[in-house]
């Protein structure tokens, strides 16, 4: 059977990974909430307001993922819920791991 975070996680040619995420800005915690469609879904508490959910999404992943905040960077949707995030120094198949543990 296929892994369903296969979608969502792709490693690139130069090492690092893509993850393709829905955000729910606004909620009572940060954490992970499973899939929507073929992205990973994550409830931010940060509000949507000046960045602050980005700022709240990088720092979760790195945390998370126990990379750098550095490491973490927003590729597209800045201002959307849809959002492709660039993460160096993991690798797919600790990352998918982790995030099903989570989820």
């Amino acid at each position: 059977m296929l892994n369903p975070l296969n979608a969502a996680i792709r490693q690139q040619a130069d090492g690092a990974l893509t993850l393709s995420l829905h955000v729910q800005p606004g909620a009572k915690r940060t954490e992970f909430a499973g899939l929507h469609g073929e992205a990973l879904k994550i409830r931010l508490a940060a509000p949507p307001v000046d960045g602050k959910a980005n700022i709240c999404l990088q720092a979760f992943l790195a945390k998370f993922l126990g990379v750098p905040k550095s490491a973490v960077s927003l590729l597209a949707g800045e201002s959307s819920r849809q959002k492709i995030v660039r993460i160096e120094g993991a690798a797919a198949p600790a990352v998918a791991r982790l995030i099903e543990q989570a989820v």
